[in-house]
């Protein structure tokens, strides 16, 4: 019995010092620097996104922020390398719809879970998706899109930064509620799947807005609809896909940072502010909002019920429209 009295008095004592622990432990971090894994090849939206705010994290915390891009297999390659990570507060992942949305609803066989093996810390921006094609594609808008890819069936190539990716799914989506046939080629990120689009050795593509814009403003790609149900302000001229006649279609590409599970509270506290700061600054969403984005920063809790909500989202969209890809 007085064995089993100290062994409780011994175990209240040791959650007695992890807990006063908690608050020095975000005090003194971060006091080397720290690791942002970007599950996406540079020039990504996830990319993007993490340059952006590491560069604010260093001035705030007095750290650098490293990105670390591993890319591969949909975001699966860079988002397992995370979940396994040491939960010590240094290393984070800025993940995406497809790495750590559409991922965990459509595959079965990843070897991470979303919900359990991470801590979302903040979203940090979303922005629509576009369909775009070759200037050698005889298409200049979505209609037009669908009635050649009917007229052609199974003749057309859709490029994507790769299986599972939230540009990919748009496709996919958009095939399952028009009927239209189309075979898909997955490249290792958007930059090499755009070169593709503007050489013409594929036909036509969805991608998240910010790495296409350029593209799109310099004439070397045709834009044919956004994704969202609203126009972006930085092509107005571009429709939706729903005017465009496929009703209720709507996708989006969001990017943010996720920690791995057990990672102490107080730093994942500590964090979310900073990463407030730094999309409140009027330069990042200035930044953004040229690229076609919007900063969105929520607290962990908000993002946490944000993955339960687009996981379930996807599962329906999935289920609907009978679309299955195989795993990464």
């Amino acid at each position: 019995m007085l064995k089993r009295s100290l062994s409780c008095c011994g175990s209240a004592i040791f959650a007695v010092m992890l807990t006063s622990l908690g608050p020095a432990c975000a005090q003194s971090w971060p006091d080397r620097p720290v690791t942002v894994i970007v599950p996406s090849p540079a020039g990504d939206g996830s990319d993007i996104a993490a340059r952006l705010i590491n560069e604010k994290l260093r001035v705030a915390l007095g750290q650098p922020f490293v990105v670390e891009n591993r890319p591969g297999a949909g975001g699966v390659i860079g988002s397992a390398a995370a979940a396994k990570a040491a939960p010590d507060g240094y290393t984070f992942i800025m993940g995406n719809a497809g790495s750590h949305g559409i991922n965990a609803a459509i595959y079965a066989n990843i070897p991470y879970d979303v919900m359990r093996d991470f801590v979302p810390v903040s979203l940090v921006y979303r922005a629509p998706n576009i369909f775009i094609a070759s200037q050698k594609l005889p298409v200049s808008s979505m209609s037009e899109l669908i009635a050649y890819a009917k007229a052609n069936p199974g003749k057309l190539s859709f490029a994507s930064g790769g299986a599972g990716s939230s540009a990919h799914m748009s496709t996919e989506y958009l095939k399952a509620l028009t009927g239209i046939e189309a075979t898909h080629v997955p490249y290792r990120g958007a930059g090499p799947a755009l070169n593709d689009i503007v050489s013409g050795q594929v036909e036509f593509m969805a991608v998240n807005l910010p790495p296409a814009i350029g593209l799109v403003k310099s004439g070397q790609i045709k834009p044919l609809a956004v994704t969202t149900l609203k126009r972006t302000p930085v092509l107005p001229d571009v429709p939706t896909v729903d005017e465009s006649g496929v009703r209720g279609f709507e996708t989006v590409a969001w990017f943010g940072l996720l920690a791995p599970s057990g990672v102490p509270q107080t730093i994942v506290e500590r964090l979310h502010g900073e990463i407030a700061k730094a999309c409140a600054a009027k330069d990042v969403q200035e930044k953004l909002a040229v690229l076609g984005g919007e900063t969105v920063c929520n607290t962990p809790a908000e993002f946490r019920d944000y993955l339960a909500s687009d996981i379930a989202r996807w599962k329906d969209v999935a289920a609907k429209g009978s679309i299955k890809i195989q795993a990464p």
